[in-house]
């Protein structure tokens, strides 16, 4: 009911305080911060999967590593599949007395919801449990889907002043990055008392290759009940607006062109490359920071709090990179986000509670350079679409979903690869010690997997043609088609 009350006054809040655009459609404080609102409570939601999700099913829910890697990889793979599909109904969907995207984010909501419940609830039987989480995470990746890409797509109609997208974006991440603190320390506390046992409160050492004598505790149910998801759009009024730039002679791209046409546009080829590569590294570090400070680094009391640090230094920091990127440039602020490298290096090597939460704070501002960066970049790259198809519109929907499409793809690659590596290396869920070459493995997947794609990613940034001055020039240039 609490979620409930919280969606409905969210809309009203939005439709009645958001103040009408100018006609120069700049955005007032009030009016980013409604969109803002938006995107929160998704975040609560999907960071707990991201840091949670995985030693749930092994430590609690007991599936095997294996079983993990599939439940994962499938249910991105759902998610990145329904990115496309959705870009495409949307498209094709018509204006309605509240826009074009609101529906679609109502109509998901509450689905969303039921689908999030049971993907923490713990079922009374075990051979099913695989088929049971399999299904709700499907559901949940697919539904949130439906909900982000309409929602993002509509930094593209807010306005046409490419520093009020940005300012607007920044406050939207500085929104989620907070939802997401809120659903990590509450997600983190009920996964830290189920995972608690008294046979695990000593860890003896963990680099050893004795034969495991635990016995896996299983907790109650009722204990793993997670918060209710509310997901709710923002911005009524903005979601009135119409394409500013297209003229009213205009037609629509077709899906199928317009993903052809992306598909060939190469700043956004070199865009979504170097992120998904980059938030492959993000997502791995997410996933596996929790095992490797229970199994890897004897921090097993303290995987919540670091945790907490991470995120809430990803907050503070958001409104540092927005000042960054607008005095230094976009590209310039993209190399904030190897600062998790070498600490990451670091804590692997040299395994110490306060280094831990040393790296956890640099950690959480390179997380939050890259969580801005893209979504402040890919209008950029939508603007540079636009000035040379002038004559076409409908193609947000394509850019947004298509991109999110390929980063979910990769990520759920990325994770299904990384738990059927602790699979091959002999992982034994809800055991309190595990074997030198799983300690390996998650040492490995903390350290050397996410900056070798960092660097990658990086490397391939630097090809990214849309610098400072020609933002400037189609900037411009819009403003006289407009």
């Amino acid at each position: 009911m609490t979620s409930v009350a919280f969606n409905l006054c969210t809309l009203f809040f939005s439709s009645f305080v958001l103040l009408p655009l100018e006609q120069e459609y700049r955005l007032s404080i009030c009016g980013k911060i409604c969109y803002a609102i938006g995107g929160a409570p998704n975040q609560v939601a999907g960071s707990a999967a991201a840091f949670f999700l995985q030693i749930y099913l092994l430590d609690i829910a007991h599936i095997t590593p294996f079983h993990a890697s599939l439940v994962l990889f499938v249910g991105k793979a759902s998610g990145a599949v329904t990115d496309p599909v959705a870009g495409f109904f949307i498209s094709k969907s018509r204006w309605t007395k509240v826009g074009r995207l609101m529906p679609w984010m109502l109509a998901c909501t509450p689905f969303t919801v039921v689908s999030y419940f049971f993907m923490w609830y713990l079922p009374p039987f075990v051979s099913g449990r695989v088929a049971w989480y399999l299904t709700f995470y499907c559901l949940f990746q697919a539904l949130t889907t439906l909900f982000q890409v309409p929602y993002s797509a509509l930094t593209m109609f807010l306005s046409t002043d490419q520093k009020e997208r940005d300012s607007a974006t920044a406050y939207r991440m500085t929104m989620e990055v907070l939802g997401t603190l809120i659903g990590a320390a509450l997600q983190g506390q009920i996964v830290a008392s189920a995972h608690f046992s008294h046979h695990c409160t000593v860890n003896p050492p963990v680099n050893t290759t004795d034969t495991w004598h635990d016995t896996p505790s299983f907790p109650d149910p009722s204990d793993l009940l997670s918060h209710q998801v509310s997901v709710c759009g923002s911005t009524l009024k903005s979601l009135r607006q119409r394409d500013p730039y297209a003229l009213n002679s205009d037609r629509a791209i077709p899906f199928c062109k317009g993903l052809g046409l992306t598909m060939k546009h190469g700043p956004y080829v070199k865009l979504t490359a170097s992120f998904l590569l980059i938030s492959t590294a993000v997502q791995l570090e997410q996933s596996n920071f929790v095992l490797f400070c229970t199994h890897a680094a004897d921090l097993r009391n303290h995987f919540q709090y670091l945790v907490v640090t991470i995120l809430v230094s990803s907050a503070v920091s958001i409104p540092f990179w927005q000042k960054f990127l607008q005095r230094f440039g976009k590209k310039c602020a993209a190399c904030g986000i190897s600062w998790m490298i070498p600490f990451a290096v670091m804590l692997v090597t040299i395994p110490n509670l306060i280094l831990a939460y040393l790296v956890a704070f640099v950690s959480g501002l390179s997380i939050a350079a890259s969580l801005l960066l893209p979504w402040s970049m890919l209008p950029d790259v939508v603007d540079n679409f636009r000035l040379q198809n002038p004559h076409g519109k409908g193609h947000e929907t394509i850019f947004y979903s298509s991109y999110v499409f390929f980063t979910k793809m990769s990520a759920g690659i990325g994770l299904g690869i990384s738990a059927a590596g602790l699979e091959f290396t002999g992982y034994k869920p809800g055991m309190c010690r595990q074997s030198n070459d799983v300690i390996l493995t998650l040492k490995i997947l903390i350290g050397v997997v996410p900056a070798v794609l960092i660097l990658v990613g990086l490397f391939i940034l630097i090809f990214y043609p849309i610098t400072e001055e020609s933002r400037k020039e189609t900037k411009l240039a819009l403003e006289v088609l407009r």
